[in-house]
């Protein structure tokens, strides 16, 4: 059966239905397509990205808030918009797009899903599976620290980058670089010579003693920026690392992270929380046109059909992904 306009009245989606369980707990399910309000867009989705952020939500990050059981996963989507509301004007159907959504409002992992009117449209020389990996997401660290890309920020900062092999600090290393910023990385010692590509100027192995300390060994000058993108990474090992009135940008933060944010709100040196913020649609094309031009490499791990998502969520879960984890629906 059809709605209106051949827009299916049914979806495929992936979800699940209480904290913990891991891959395990993720179901397949049909589901009614939502319908769409005048400030709304339908997007039929072709691929969307697994995100540490992701799984945390089900492990109870947010617990006991957040999510809304049964509850459909994953933020980061890319499609095309089938049906458009009667106030959206910048959008039109056919529209190819890159989205990143509010979890407490909406997820992707399904065949298609409804947002406002805020998406990106994307070039259309853009293979789909890659789009999910041009993340706004990724690009807030390095916003966040005030970096300049129009070569007017001087010698730049001194900035770590923790977890850099991941999805989201491959990205935040070459963001970083263009900003002229000194960038010293951590990762596992099998992805130092990509992360060393990618334009870091010192890589340090998380498995040894000065690469868990966080040290650099060019430098005896402290971290001005930390731009942290592992969960185990603590407060407490960043802290010293840090510049006089240096700062923490924590994009996937743990609960004890939370709690050091609301302490050092008003210290010299602090963390701040950006996992559950977006820089909107703006930032995206600018990622995207980053990419485009090529000053930009999405670093792919790997990419799982929609029936296999359960193995992308095991697949990220293990920490060791190297880029984005992709599903293609």
């Amino acid at each position: 059966m059809a709605a209106g306009g051949g827009i299916p009245a049914t979806m495929r989606a992936v979800q699940y239905t209480g904290y913990g369980g891991g891959a395990g707990a993720l179901k397949h399910v049909e589901i009614p397509v939502p319908s769409v309000k005048k400030h709304e867009v339908l997007i039929k989705v072709e691929a969307a990205s697994v995100n540490p952020i992701d799984w945390s939500i089900q492990k109870g990050m947010l617990r006991p808030f957040l999510p809304k059981f049964p509850f459909i996963p994953v933020t980061d989507v890319a499609g095309e918009i089938v049906e458009a509301g009667s106030a959206v004007h910048e959008l039109k159907v056919g529209d190819k797009v890159l989205s990143k959504l509010n979890f407490w409002e909406e997820a992707s992992l399904s065949m298609s899903l409804h947002r406002r009117a805020s998406p990106s449209s994307a070039p259309p020389e853009f293979p789909p599976s890659t789009w999910p990996g041009c993340r706004p997401h990724s690009s807030q660290g390095p916003m966040s620290i005030g970096t300049k890309f129009d070569g007017t920020g001087g010698t730049g900062a001194n900035v770590l980058i923790t977890a850099a092999s991941g999805g989201v600090g491959t990205y935040a290393v070459q963001l970083a670089k263009l900003g002229n910023h000194r960038v010293t990385a951590t990762c596992g010692a099998r992805n130092m010579d990509l992360v060393r590509s990618l334009g870091a100027d010192e890589v340090l192995d998380y498995n040894t003693p000065q690469g868990a300390a966080l040290t650099s060994s060019a430098s005896d000058e402290k971290y001005d920026y930390i731009i942290n993108t592992a969960m185990n990474v603590n407060w407490s090992a960043m802290k010293p690392t840090l510049s006089s009135r240096g700062r923490v940008v924590d994009i996937t933060p743990n609960p004890g992270n939370y709690v050091a944010a609301m302490l050092t709100m008003f210290a010299r040196k602090k963390i701040t929380m950006m996992a559950l913020m977006s820089l909107g649609k703006e930032a995206m094309r600018f990622v995207m046109e980053l990419v485009g031009e090529g000053k930009l490499r999405t670093v792919v791990d790997s990419r799982c059909p929609f029936e296999k998502a359960a193995e992308a969520w095991e697949k990220s879960m293990g920490g060791h992904a190297t880029g984005k984890v992709i599903v293609e629906m």
